[in-house]
């Protein structure tokens, strides 16, 4: 089991429509980049809940036949990929459980960093895990007897997480949408026209059922909904206007159509690429994107610069992500299955090469060199974002500290790794420079390494994994 780079994952529920789940089902495929690994619908029919789940891309996982025998008027759906814990057809979510309070299912996008000292302790008292996600921790504290005896079961459960999470939960008679007190994960609130209520992790997936955006699930609220609509309360104390959005949401993670922390994903990477110009301008004949996330900072930088956006590469949309594909080899053929070079276009050419990102350096490498080969005079690399210099502990699998490129490397060290002619990055100011909220507002440790939390255990995709297989041994 080896760590790898990986992305969160994405939710999405409808309340009050005859056509819940196959609602939900279009606004799993509108999120589907969140989420590669597994898929899973649960419905409710106002008696009691039905699921199916899998692995694989949602086309893979769900046919007409599947979808007939879950059908209901409300359904919450989950797109997967696993910070914490295997890709396994037990840890596909939506989980569902049958407790003492009746059936519940929930989802999941985040990392809770203090879910093995949870774990550990109702194993210790005999609880019996049926996952290796942290999500089920969640469904533990919910189930405790002294838990259900408090006069807001859930908020009491919710302030024992620490970490990100936004959450979808789905009892018979309600909905339930949750964002963690300082707002790492998105979760949006939609309505449709016959008065249907939707929840989603982006507003890209509103518009495909064309479900109107109401507003954000505020950090530390507790959405209720039910036939007699919204029902709002709050936990988690006082914020002091703090917040922990992750800023790689909008860098790379979220689709450019949505709007995420109240800034047009799009837009906003047009801001980062005009100021990424400003910052670090460069002569050359082509401002070039790394597809395809950098499309939108390529498109900015070649506006502020002058020079003329152009393109050096195809690409084929049937080969997945490799920034998420879990091994090195995996991410190599990725690339070369869904990047072809134009190499007459290149070919002499002097190009300002724009990238959203670069984690470990070795795909960036790769892409360069193709650009070599095609005969490309000069490349002129420009990053649409700091350097990545620390681990994620949130919701992003990122490698271990030692194997990002920035880490322990100068930018002059990474230029001549990567085979580049000159190498800069847009500054941290200038990232922050290109979002609406204030800066405190945000998450940006995988740049700065300031967590806005402590993690006091070390958090390891394997280790709740790692603790079962010492306990049978």
């Amino acid at each position: 089991m080896q760590p790898s780079i990986r992305h969160h994952c994405a939710l999405f529920g409808v309340w009050g429509h005859h056509e819940a789940v196959a609602l939900t089902h279009l606004g799993l495929y509108a999120l589907q980049h969140r989420g590669q690994e597994a898929a899973g619908i649960v419905s409710s029919n106002g008696q009691r809940l039905l699921r199916h789940a899998g692995l694989g891309l949602v086309n893979e996982v769900f046919n007409e036949d599947n979808l007939s025998k879950i059908k209901g008027r409300a359904a919450i759906g989950h797109c997967r990929y696993s910070t914490t814990g295997s890709c396994t057809e037990e840890n596909a979510q939506p989980l569902m459980f049958s407790f003492a309070g009746g059936q519940v299912a929930i989802a999941h996008n985040g990392n809770l960093i203090n879910a093995a000292l949870l774990r550990r302790h109702y194993e210790e008292i005999g609880h019996i895990f049926q996952t290796t996600s942290d999500t089920e921790v969640i469904i533990h504290l919910l189930a405790k007897p002294t838990h259900q005896e408090k006069e807001n079961p859930l908020n009491h459960v919710l302030n024992h997480l620490q970490g990100a999470y936004s959450l979808l939960f789905l009892f018979p008679d309600r909905m339930i949408a949750v964002r963690d007190p300082l707002g790492f994960r998105p979760l949006c609130l939609g309505r449709m026209k016959n008065g249907a209520y939707v929840a989603a992790s982006e507003t890209k997936a509103l518009d495909l059922i064309d479900a109107t955006h109401l507003r954000d699930v505020e950090p530390g609220e507790i959405v209720t909904i039910d036939d007699d609509g919204l029902h709002i309360r709050h936990f988690g104390g006082e914020r002091n206007g703090k917040g922990a959005a992750c800023i790689f949401e909008l860098i790379y993670f979220a689709d450019p159509a949505s709007t995420v922390f109240g800034d047009n994903v799009h837009l906003v990477r047009m801001a980062m690429g005009e100021q990424l110009a400003r910052e670090a301008p460069a002569e050359g004949d082509f401002v070039v994107p790394i597809p395809n996330c950098a499309q939108c900072a390529a498109t900015g930088y070649a506006r502020e610069s002058g020079i003329p956006y152009g393109r050096a590469f195809t690409t084929s949309y049937y080969t997945g992500r490799s920034f998420i594909m879990p091994t090195q080899e995996g991410r190599d053929l990725a690339v070369r299955m869904k990047l072809a070079v134009i190499k007459d276009a290149v070919a002499g050419k002097r190009l300002i090469v724009v990238e959203d990102s670069v984690v470990r350096g070795t795909t960036t490498r790769g892409k360069i060199g193709a650009l070599r080969d095609a005969g490309a005079k000069e490349i002129h690399l420009r990053v649409a974002s700091p350097p990545i210099r620390h681990p994620c502990y949130f919701g992003i699998d990122f490698p271990d500290q030692k194997e990002l490129i920035a880490h322990t490397r100068s930018v002059d060290e990474i230029r001549k790794f990567l085979g580049v002619d000159s190498l800069a990055y847009l500054s941290h100011e200038g990232m922050l420079s290109s979002v609406r909220m204030a800066s405190e507002k945000y998450c940006t440790a995988c740049f700065s390494g300031r967590y806005p939390m402590d993690v006091t255990e070390p958090v390891e995709k394997f280790a709740l994994e790692r603790s079962q297989l010492k306990m049978f041994t």
